[in-house]
């Protein structure tokens, strides 16, 4: 991955639906190139998926969830990411190890989904952090 890759991922991370004509344009290079490299990007398994971000009004939080020592992380987090309320979970470094990001209905859907959590008998904390504001990058 160069520069050129950085800069289109850049913009991506943006607006996925930019189109490769405007990308081109902002970076100086031809419209097939982006979608070369982009094809590449999404072969080599970098750009994962094509997402969409919300303003939907919704309650949004991280719950940070820690799991017993012995209990396989990858397996505890392809569980919760199959839930509807959840947007993305990340295996994480530090005193939790497992972080959820969960877009909800309101605050009483999200507590179901933290009940949900609590009850796994991986699991033996949570800390929920309510996410007040967003800004893209």
């Amino acid at each position: 991955m160069d520069d050129l890759d950085r800069q289109i991922l850049a913009i991506l991370r943006r607006d996925s639906r930019t189109p490769y004509t405007e990308i081109a344009d902002e970076i100086g290079t031809s419209e097939g190139t982006v979608r070369n490299r982009v094809e590449r990007l999404i072969d080599e398994g970098i750009i994962e998926r094509f997402t969409i971000a919300t303003r939907t009004g919704n309650v949004k939080a991280m719950v940070e969830i820690g799991v017993a020592v012995d209990v396989d992380t990858g397996a505890i987090s392809d569980r919760m990411a199959d839930w509807k309320e959840v947007d993305f979970v990340w295996q994480v470094s530090g005193e939790e190890d497992v972080v959820v990001v969960a877009d909800t209905t309101d605050t009483g859907t999200l507590n179901d989904m933290i009940t949900r959590a609590r009850e796994l008998d991986e699991v033996v904390s949570t800390k929920t952090r309510l996410i007040l504001d967003e800004k893209l990058g």
